[in-house]
């Protein structure tokens, strides 16, 4: 196929007449103007709608692979590897890590490339830690280090998030920013709740809160991956076929990156640790949380005590995947900075939630060494679960009721926060575009779309240091966890209560607070 770009897009977007059909050459889109309105009804809508349709389709599968070692690293057990809670947990955390890196470069190859040209290339790069992961779970002795790299490939799922963002926000107008960006990252963010519903029936787990029992076959880690790679190659083709590149989208990198410069870059993306961070640290951490907490099961050949992780788990990523769009729009209606702010709030209070809860617990005694796991594996009928440990199961159990339906409500007030700080980027941008230029003149159609340009790139810069959140929460988690899981839980907890009251004094001060003398519609108040 022949790529043809327009060299001077600025200049054409001010000069070119209003025609109502979009100009299209190969599967570049030559004229694009949303902000037009009956360019936008009449031609631009149903492009829009579906390039986003299929954006979300391949975000999805994008965090589906992202996250599928948040369930399946509490499987590994169960297929025979021998691993510690602590080894575990970095496995969920590598990740992100590599998530969050990459979504920078990945941000940068839509106006290289093109939307459509980059989400072919980055759903074909899932293929990696799919057919990789397939394979070594079915190897007895892979060591914990291969592990490691393959849960670091599998980032690159995490880069889709930023790439589809970008694509997305230059199709859209601005008052249909929110709900677009909403949407299309709700159904990425979906795709956490998916893979941590589906993966534990598919592998031959339970599942679906009992409704699936565990196989008498054991566990099967590797017939996820087969699905995802499989789905990762129809992403590839509906890329090909119905999306499409924007030529207006193209853009230098320098240009891009000069938004580093620009300081409110660095506030969203402080406040977007607090809203994607937090929900993709606690939808990665959530499994282990719920099973080092409230489960005990040996081996697999013992019947378990407690609450089941893989009945669940998936859970707090559905509340916060369906509450996101809910959040742009209600950033739509009454402003991002004020939803921003609520959403602060509302976690200050789940997180002294979740506190109260665990104060309730009781720390469950350490799982048996190695030694005594295979004396128990040779004889698992003989196995009696020590009174202490059943009694402190059983207890913290009455409790879980309450500790999950707080931490569902944090986990809503993540999405809602997600959706309206996203809402708020663009809408930072473009009233810097709006207060340097005139209404109606050329300066400012030129001023719109470069601010467009610009917004899309500090969507990527903004969402890689937020996923660093994704990162920090499971090793905040981790780390002395061998000695005291219970207060660990407790220390990260009151860690993370602090940094949200942090998150809603920074918004509050930066873009609600008037100045003395200013007007309510001065600088960025309100956004």
């Amino acid at each position: 196929m022949t790529l043809t770009t327009n060299n001077g897009p600025d200049e054409s977007l001010a000069t070119a007449p209003s025609p109502t059909k979009a100009h299209r050459s190969g599967r570049w889109i030559e004229d694009w103007r949303p902000e037009d309105k009956e360019f936008w009804e009449t031609t631009g809508a149903p492009i829009a709608k579906r390039n986003l349709i299929w954006s979300i389709f391949a975000e999805h599968l994008g965090f589906s692979v992202w996250l599928i070692w948040s369930v399946s690293s509490a499987f590994l057990v169960a297929q025979g590897f021998t691993f510690t809670p602590q080894q575990l947990f970095f496995l969920i955390a590598i990740p992100n890590l590599v998530g969050a890196l990459i979504r920078v470069p990945y941000t940068l190859a839509v106006g290289k490339f093109g939307g459509r040209n980059w989400t072919m290339v980055s759903a074909a790069l899932l293929l990696i830690p799919t057919l990789s992961f397939a394979y070594f779970v079915t190897q007895p002795d892979t060591p914990y280090w291969t592990f490691c790299v393959i849960a670091a490939t599998a980032g690159f799922g995490g880069g889709n998030f930023a790439s589809s963002m970008a694509n997305i926000n230059f199709f859209y107008p601005a008052r249909l920013k929110g709900a677009a960006l909403g949407l299309n990252a709700a159904g990425g963010n979906l795709g956490v709740a998916i893979i941590q519903f589906f993966l534990p029936v598919i592998v031959g787990g339970a599942g679906i809160f009992g409704l699936v029992k565990a196989s008498q076959g054991g566990i099967h880690l590797e017939r996820a991956a087969w699905v995802y790679a499989g789905l990762a190659v129809i992403a590839v083709l509906a890329a090909f076929f119905f999306m499409d590149n924007l030529s207006n989208a193209k853009t230098d990198t320098k240009q891009q990156l000069s938004v580093l410069k620009h300081k409110h870059t660095w506030v969203m993306s402080f406040l977007y640790i607090g809203t994607f961070g937090s929900f993709i640290g606690y939808s990665a951490a959530m499994p282990l949380l719920i099973k080092l907490n409230f489960w005990r099961q040996p081996v697999p050949a013992v019947e378990g005590i407690g609450i089941n992780f893989a009945f669940y788990a998936f859970l707090g990523a559905l509340v916060g995947s369906v509450a996101r769009p809910l959040g742009g729009y209600l950033a739509d209606r009454f402003g991002g900075a004020r939803v921003t702010l609520l959403a602060f709030s509302g976690l200050v209070v789940g997180t002294l939630g979740i506190l109260f809860t665990l104060s309730q617990l009781q720390e469950l005694p350490p799982p048996p060494d190695k030694a005594k796991l295979a004396e128990i594996a040779a004889d698992p009928a003989a196995f009696q679960y020590p009174d202490a440990v059943r009694a402190a199961v059983e207890s913290n159990a009455d409790i879980f009721p309450l500790f999950l339906g707080i931490f569902l409500f944090v986990f809503a007030c993540t999405g809602i926060g997600n959706g309206s700080t996203y809402k708020m980027i663009p809408a930072i941008f473009r009233k810097d575009a709006v207060v340097a230029t005139g209404e109606g003149t050329p300066e400012r159609e030129l001023a719109v779309l470069d601010a467009t340009k610009k917004s899309s790139a500090a969507v990527g810069i903004i969402g890689a240091v937020g996923a660093l959140g994704g990162f920090l929460i499971p090793i905040t988690f981790n780390s002395p966890w061998v000695t005291a899981p219970l207060d660990a839980t407790k220390s990260a907890f009151t860690i993370f209560t602090v940094f949200y009251v942090v998150c809603a004094l920074v918004t509050f001060t930066v873009y609600l607070r008037k100045r003395s003398g200013a007007k309510a519609d001065t600088g960025y108040v309100g956004v």
